[in-house]
């Protein structure tokens, strides 16, 4: 299985300090045997999930200049038309998608273009099924041009477990549809905002795959 970069540092952290936890068990108190194995396989599991929450999925991406794919694994929690008032003063279409603990949580780029506006926000760490987090919870917004299109937001949101937001894009970059946006670290949540002239492809409660499943088909 290969490791995420982003989980290096977290992962031998844990490890050393699984290992100094055990390791002091079995050497001064040898009498408490079982309640050391207990201690032992407890930390193993737990160790097991740190890992495999920095899973790079084998995966073959197929790009589509037609199609929008999702930012993220995970479930779609809301569909819905708002007024984006902040970056583009209009109506959009917001498709949430909630990535949980069990979820790969490694963000991709849902089109292929130039980055004209990345912009963080400082804010609180609701529970990011909350339509609320969309707004008021610490994020990361990246703002893509297609060639010849409107533009897409994507909106990495902090929830109630996860601290901390990687975002890979820079403005004026060139990036491609599928290539890695960044991570979420211990669950949380991912919003576009599509331009209304597009077809949205997934319904409430869909699970979806980051750089493979379609959420959106422009209407030409």
């Amino acid at each position: 299985m290969k490791l995420h970069k982003e989980g290096t540092r977290i992962i031998l952290f844990f490890l050393v300090l699984l290992i100094l936890i055990n390791f002091p068990l079995f050497v001064y108190l040898k009498d408490y045997f079982l309640f050391n194995i207990i201690v032992l396989f407890l930390s193993l599991v737990f160790f097991v999930i740190i890992v495999r929450f920095f899973r790079v999925p084998s995966r073959i991406y197929v790009k589509d200049s037609a199609l929008i794919l999702s930012g993220a694994d995970g479930v779609v929690v809301a569909i819905e038309e708002i007024a984006e008032e902040k970056y583009f003063n209009e109506k959009r279409i917001q498709v949430s998608v909630f990535m949980s603990l069990n979820n790969v949580h490694i963000n991709f780029f849902p089109v292929s273009g130039e980055v004209i506006k990345t912009e963080d926000y400082y804010g609180r760490y609701f529970v990011a099924r909350k339509p609320k987090s969309s707004y008021m919870n610490e994020q990361t917004t990246t703002i893509i041009k297609p060639e010849g299109r409107a533009p897409i937001l994507v909106r990495q949101i902090a929830g109630f477990v996860a601290r901390r937001i990687v975002c890979y894009a820079e403005e004026k970059m060139q990036v491609e549809q599928t290539d890695q946006l960044g991570f979420i670290k211990f669950g949380s949540r991912v919003d576009i905002l599509l331009p209304l002239n597009t077809e949205v492809l997934v319904k409430i409660k869909d699970k979806v795959k980051g750089g493979i499943t379609p959420i959106a088909r422009y209407i030409d």
